[in-house]
């Protein structure tokens, strides 16, 4: 098995895709709106990749936080707010608030489960700070680390009841970002003393079964390598002051925060200790340089692919219960008027 996951073209696999996907046997797959036309036809394409490795716990993985990050939409899916909704009630009620994001992570796991996908990347646990790029913005909890990490902690727990793998991220923190990482590479210019915060709520978590990096240079910890790309900090920081031991994926390495070929790029972020390379854009050529120059996937991340994966289950349909979930957590949100 290749440790990467994978992007697909559209809405359906194409000849080149099924067989290159059989030979390389990447970890898993990644899903944009461009391969989500309406229910029938996701389930079909994710049982069609299922069908390609005879696994039910396969790795299929999505960018669904609710808000501007959503890659399933009505009228066909249902609507989920953003993180900001649940800080602000957290800031009247922080029980309510903790109940709305666990039900809202609920009745979407039960969504997800449905059109076939296990692993959803949220939550992110990245601080709001004031002055910093709205790249992060409204997806973010809050600015209190206390605060991130407890509907954090909701997220996760609702996405698991569903039978969906949440991923916490951006370590080791985005939240002070001053660009956004899809265009550059940001400098964050804090001091070690100030960036506790920023892994506070990732030490809270640190338990997750998976998270992701973030692409941005910290010069008090590596003056030369952005987080994905330094041994350093995922040694020292993730895995050590985070105390991180999950499955680490890359943030995807098809962004423009990082420099080299996408091969060159996934070798990098592979040498210095992430897992999972994520390689988003479904170009053959790039995947396939992938493959030729990734390693077979070594047995400490199969062994964490495994768990991450065992608690997931694909159901046959959403379930009236979803509704009821939804209900919930727009009763909670009412309080503020920020229901979905």
């Amino acid at each position: 098995m290749i440790p990467a996951i994978f992007g697909l073209s559209g809405t359906h696999l194409t000849a080149d895709e099924r067989a290159f996907f059989r030979e390389a046997d990447p970890a898993g797959y990644i899903l944009f709106g461009r391969n989500c036309l309406d229910p029938e036809q996701l389930r079909a394409l994710t049982d069609d990749l299922r069908s390609i490795h005879g696994r039910d716990h396969l790795l299929v993985s999505i960018d669904q936080e609710g808000g501007r990050v959503a890659r399933l939409r009505p009228p066909h899916w249902s609507a989920y707010p953003p993180g900001d909704a649940f800080a602000r009630l957290y800031r009247i009620a922080p029980a309510s608030a903790i109940a709305a994001a666990r039900a809202n992570a609920t009745a979407m796991a039960l969504e997800l489960g449905a059109m076939g996908i296990t692993v959803d990347y949220h939550p992110p646990l990245d601080l709001r700070l004031p002055g910093a790029h709205d790249v992060i913005g409204d997806r973010a909890f809050g600015a209190d680390p206390m605060q991130v990490a407890a509907i954090g902690r909701a997220v996760l727990e609702g996405l698991a009841a569903g039978g969906v793998t949440g991923c916490i991220k951006h370590m080791p923190g985005h939240g002070r970002t001053d660009v956004d990482t899809h265009k550059a590479l940001p400098t964050v210019c804090a001091s070690a003393a100030e960036l506790e915060a920023d892994l506070a709520p990732f030490r809270s978590l640190n338990h997750a079964l998976i998270g992701m990096t973030g692409h941005l240079l910290f010069p008090v910890w590596d003056a030369d390598n952005p987080a994905t790309l330094s041994p350093t900090i995922i040694r020292d920081v993730i895995r050590g002051q985070i105390g991180f031991d999950g499955l680490l994926l890359t943030d995807d390495i098809d962004m423009e925060a990082l420099g080299g070929t996408i091969p060159e790029r996934a070798a990098r972020a592979h040498a210095a200790g992430c897992d999972i390379i994520l390689n988003c854009w479904a170009k053959m050529a790039d995947m396939e340089g992938i493959c030729n120059i990734l390693p077979t996937m070594p047995d400490a991340t199969a062994a964490r692919l495994e768990k991450a994966l065992a608690g997931t289950r694909i159901l046959p349909a959403i379930g009236s219960d979803h509704h009821a979930w939804l209900a919930q957590r727009d009763a909670l949100l009412a309080l503020t008027g920020a229901a979905a």
